[in-house]
């Protein structure tokens, strides 16, 4: 079982995490210089601007046979039972008397030469022409030079992982095709004018990138030019570290890894305006933490939109994940919350996930509302670690950041879930939301299916927003 949470296979306790010396792959038998390079990169991942492509090639190849391998043991399953019925139909018809063909005209009868002849006769098998073993294709090339630069091992990478990664890159494809292929033009070029300042500045706040975030990224690429000139794959490199130094900011005040914690209740609360996802969002959280090994319950506190309780049903249908909710309408959204946070603690689950009703920000009563649910939290369950995920529409760009920091205030965030990255949004809006209000990205969204939510990872983004 591969933990989504903590990107490994196996247990999910924090204490089980394995060393990464222990996950490198052992040496091969051959002490070929190709060999030697190809074993060095399951302990020591190549760097990103690394100028041997045959290396994460090589990377990439042995992760690629690893995930083959474990599909075909997954795959596989022994027909015995069918070899036995068939071998038994075989002797009974050899046992079937042979017709008497005494009676037969005599151009019906057999011949006992030709029947010699069949006998006697030898079976040469048909030649099988070898079918060459399958190989990666450019998405996976790309997804395995992403996890090898981060310092994975190829036996730890799993097939989900590289589905991610690749459907990742395809849902910020329009934001990467207008930025590179410009940046590439305006950075090249020493050091940065007014003019191609300008021109920066306008793709960074067309991406939704924000006008604080635009600045820095301005100001600290313009210094690094200022020092040396840099030719334009080196200067998008660069301009990568900064975006990942954005990113990662707000990890400073928050923990950097955002899992379910062990011997524990753990409580994540998610709210946000109608319509950014929050019931998917839930379903696709209850399906990634099932799978990733924790027992989840979800508690449908939306009691105000019509159908939400309905929706988060079939979510956990689908899901298999068990719901408590209100059969009334217009219930207390905190009397579910309590009853959630109850059935939760007796059937000793490790995470409950609560759905909100959508509000917007403006809504004085509704935010008294979720302040309400959260003094509940902590008073019927103190020893729980509670979380509040803010989930955002990347479409909404800007106008995303307002609803954040009203939201921040009422709900104590602790991290925003990113939605809708497959469709026009703008992949800056990511940006905006840690340099302006210091909130980290923990699961961004690329896709309307039930495996398209994923953790955030800053190098995972930013190599896809920038990496074409």
């Amino acid at each position: 079982m591969f933990n989504w949470f903590r990107r490994q296979f196996g247990n999910n306790a924090p204490d089980s995490t394995p060393a990464p010396e222990e996950t490198a792959s052992p040496p091969p038998e051959s002490e070929t210089p190709e060999a030697e390079d190809a074993a060095s990169l399951s302990s020591v991942a190549p760097s990103p601007a690394s100028e041997a492509p045959e290396a994460y090639l090589a990377w990439a190849k042995e992760a690629y046979q690893n995930i083959q391998a474990r599909k075909g043991q997954t795959e596989s399953s022994p027909e015995a039972p069918e070899e036995t019925g068939a071998v038994e139909e075989v002797e009974a018809k050899q046992q079937e008397p042979e017709i008497e063909t005494e009676k037969s005209p005599a151009w019906l009868q057999k011949s006992d030469r030709l029947e010699a002849l069949k006998e006697t006769a030898l079976e040469t098998p048909a030649e099988k022409t070898p079918q060459p073993a399958p190989e990666p294709d450019e998405d996976f090339l790309w997804s395995a030079q992403v996890l090898a630069a981060q310092g994975r091992a190829p036996e730890d990478v799993a097939e989900e992982e590289i589905n991610w990664l690749s459907k990742l890159r395809q849902g910020l494809t329009k934001t990467r095709r207008n930025l590179v292929n410009q940046l590439k033009s305006i950075v090249g070029q020493g050091p940065l004018n007014p003019e191609a300042v300008e021109e920066i500045e306008a793709l960074l706040l067309q991406a939704d990138v924000g006008v604080a975030a635009t600045e820095h990224i301005i100001q600290t690429l313009q210094a690094k030019l200022r020092e040396e000139a840099l030719p334009p794959d080196q200067a998008i490199e660069f301009l990568k570290g900064i975006l990942r130094d954005i990113l990662d900011q707000p990890l400073q005040s928050y923990p950097e890894t955002f899992a379910p914690q062990a011997d524990c209740l753990n409580i994540w609360l998610l709210t946000g305006v109608n319509g950014a996802g929050k019931t998917t969002t839930i379903g696709k959280l209850a399906h990634l933490a099932t799978n990733s090994g924790y027992r989840c319950l979800i508690a449908a506190a939306d009691t105000f939109r019509a159908a939400a309780v309905e929706q988060v049903k079939v979510w956990g249908e689908r899901t298999g994940v068990p719901v408590i909710a209100n059969p009334g309408q217009n219930t207390d959204p905190a009397a579910v919350v309590f009853d959630g946070v109850s059935a939760a603690q007796s059937r000793q689950v490790d995470l409950l996930l609560i759905d909100t009703a959508g509000r917007l920000q403006n809504k004085k009563n509704l935010m008294d509302e979720l302040a309400k649910i959260r003094r509940i939290i902590d008073k019927k369950a103190p020893d729980a670690q509670v979380e509040s995920l803010l989930v955002l529409d990347a479409t909404l760009g800007q106008n995303g950041l307002r609803q954040a920091q009203v939201f921040s205030e009422a709900a104590r965030l602790s991290g925003v879930v990113l939605t809708k990255l497959d469709g026009t949004a703008k992949g800056g809006v990511a940006l905006a939301v840690a340099q302006q209000l210091n909130l980290p990205i923990r699961f961004i969204g690329a896709g309307e299916g039930i495996e398209d939510l994923r953790p955030f990872s800053s190098y995972e983004f930013v190599e896809a927003l920038l990496n074409g």
